[in-house]
């Protein structure tokens, strides 16, 4: 039963009318802090989204975990009320996260239809087998790292190393021809931002569509041993296994997954270290192990994705003695559970990559537990010891607090990382 209170004029208030509702910054200029706000209100709070459009969040680590592991709760954007009434537009800047057709979109046997037929190629095999390809990727980077110097002699990090990394892999991996792979670029870190007006949003989905339907098309008429040519050969065999739409929306997921989430965990374990000496000191002077801790670490302490979008109750639910009706959104705000002390200890703020038990939901967790992880975990393992040992005298080229962030409620980074390569 959902608990009440009386209010001041003797009428009785739902208690989920009484949780307080947190604005979200569009721009991302403080995830962390608007992530401990968020667990301070209490385990299940409510968010505004931009364009007053209403959400819910879940603070708690253990609940969240239960949460996403409920086949109560929908992936399916069709289950929103607020896309059922109508209320949300298509220039949303939110929307290229929200409303597209894949496997993060949907559920049960639709989910597991669209999830084999990429687990299919994209082996653990397959992800261990580009090892060396990763790494002739990131020694070449760092080797040109000094041409981008700026007149300061500062170079951007994020922009010249951490971001190519994954953009080359997963471009590479998918057949994406070069030509295309700069403005694939722009348009997938597009999706993330949630600072772009109606228009722009608008003319980035059509212009993400028209470039994936250019590489389908592509690889159609020259196929090749990518990832992409794989899909469609299996479109071709059973095309009641794959729809056009849902071959290009996973494209879409694959291309824009397997960056955005590398770029920021590269970049901010880089950041981490740069501000936390010490821990620099144990991994450098550590084994190949150490630095999935430090990978491990910095996905529970600083998680690429600060917050990510919807599940939607398949009837009114309760959490933590809340009623959420159904068909409401409930956001996964990673940050915030990354931190929660109930499950990480007092200690949770502390950057400690020798920390004993760090379990966390970065790629979230059952049915839809990340596909692309294990790709992320072998691109950061491979990049960060050989930027520390290619560069060992690497410092932050400004303060820290000067860092900005990246315009995103989801990306959780410093849009440019400037350093100094040292001698």
């Amino acid at each position: 039963m959902t608990s009440q209170t009386n209010s001041a004029d003797g009428d009785r208030v739902p208690a989920e009318d009484r949780i307080p509702v947190v604005a979200l910054d569009p721009h991302g200029k403080d995830h962390h802090g608007e992530a401990a706000r968020l667990r301070e209100l209490g385990p299940v709070v409510k968010v505004l989204l931009p364009g007053d459009v209403m959400a819910w969040s879940v603070t708690d680590h253990a609940l969240l975990n239960e949460m996403i592991t409920d086949p109560r709760f929908s992936k399916d954007w069709r289950n929103w009320n607020a896309i059922i009434r109508e209320e949300i537009s298509d220039g949303w800047p939110l929307i290229g996260m929200v409303k597209v057709t894949n496997m993060v979109t949907s559920d049960g046997q639709e989910h597991r239809r669209l999830r084999k037929l990429v687990t299919q190629t994209f082996t653990p095999r397959r992800v261990q087998a580009l090892r060396p390809r990763i790494q002739q990727i990131v020694d070449e980077l760092l080797d040109e790292l000094p041409s981008h110097a700026d007149t300061d002699g500062s170079v951007d990090l994020r922009r010249h190393f951490a971001h190519p990394v994954p953009m080359q892999v997963i471009c590479e991996l998918f057949g994406v021809p070069a030509g295309e792979r700069p403005r694939l670029q722009e348009l997938m870190d597009n999706i993330f931002r949630s600072d772009l007006a109606p228009e722009e949003v608008t003319a980035s989905q059509i212009e993400q569509y028209q470039l994936l339907a250019r590489v389908v098309e592509g690889r159609r008429r020259d196929p090749g041993d990518d990832l992409t040519s794989a899909l469609i050969a299996a479109r071709a065999a059973d095309p009641d296994s794959l729809s056009e739409e849902e071959l290009v929306g996973t494209l879409l997921l694959m291309l824009s997954a397997g960056q955005e989430t590398t770029l920021s965990l590269i970049t901010n374990a880089v950041r981490a270290l740069l501000t936390h000496p010490g821990q620099r000191e144990i991994a450098v002077r550590g084994d190949a192990d150490v630095w999935s801790d430090v990978v491990e670490e910095t996905l529970r302490w600083d998680a690429p994705i600060g917050n990510f979008p919807f599940r939607y109750p398949l009837e009114d639910v309760e959490i933590a003695g809340v009623r959420i009706p159904k068909g409401e959104a409930i956001m996964a705000p990673f940050s915030a559970v990354g931190r929660d002390v109930r499950q990480h200890g007092e200690d949770a703020d502390r950057f400690d990559i020798t920390r004993e038990q760090r379990r966390h939901l970065a790629f979230s967790n059952g049915p839809h537990f990340c596909l692309g992880a294990p790709l992320a975990r072998l691109e950061a393992a491979l990049a960060l010891p050989a930027v520390f040992e290619r560069y060992p005298d690497l410092s932050l080229a400004v303060d820290p607090d000067e860092l900005i962030a990246v315009p995103s409620l989801f990306s959780n980074s410093s849009s440019t990382l400037p350093v100094r390569l040292g001698t």
